[in-house]
């Protein structure tokens, strides 16, 4: 099965509300409401890549899509609907805007558009914020942003607002698009003997 213009995806399970608690199983959330996206699996594995479109990525990558391509929801008559993205049980059509990385041997990297900055523990110790505002550790960058000289490890600054949440392999992250990447205050190393020597 291939698409012109979209990705095919499957993943095992539409949701990721499970935990395991001394051995055993807890469903953290089974409702379909505007809240259940923090539930909602976001990494699929691609089954087929566009035929008109050019991409590093190939079958078998894994990905990171956007929540509402395989989350189920309730329309305006009170029924239960599949997402315009399912095709068949744990089978997607994705267009290539919802795919923001990819792991390609054993390395995740993004598409031109999109980042993923892991937010920075908060060191003001009056502050209530557990995490800095509008500042983060790159952690998987693009092509296009690595040629503007910002490598991972960079701390960088993004937008107010611009800061979409992903749980990647027990790391929060934050997805922003490169647009909204304002500034590279350089590497953690620099900006701790910058901010110290003030």
């Amino acid at each position: 099965m291939k698409s012109l213009y979209n990705y095919i995806i499957y993943t095992d399970s539409r949701y990721d509300n499970k935990k395991n608690i001394d051995g055993k199983e807890l469903i953290l959330n089974s409702e379909l409401s505007e809240r259940d996206y923090k539930f909602v699996n976001r990494i699929g594995t691609v089954k087929s890549v566009p035929i008109n479109y050019k991409t590093k990525i190939q079958p078998g990558d894994k990905v990171i899509v956007h929540h509402n391509v395989f989350r189920r929801w309730i329309d305006v008559k009170g029924k239960e609907k599949n997402s315009s993205s399912y095709i068949d049980e744990n089978i997607y059509s994705v267009s290539p805007d919802q795919v923001y990385a990819y792991k390609n041997n054993g390395k995740w990297k993004c598409p031109d558009r999109y980042c993923f900055v892991k937010p920075l523990p908060q060191d003001f110790k009056w502050s209530v914020l557990k995490e800095k505002e509008l500042v983060g550790e790159l952690i998987y960058s693009s092509k296009l942003l690595s040629s503007l000289n910002v490598s991972v490890g960079d701390i960088v600054g993004f937008t107010p607002g611009s800061e979409y949440e992903f749980n990647i392999e027990n790391q929060k992250l934050y997805r922003i698009l490169l647009n909204d990447i304002t500034i590279n205050y350089g590497r953690k190393e620099n900006k701790r003997k910058t901010t110290q020597s003030c």
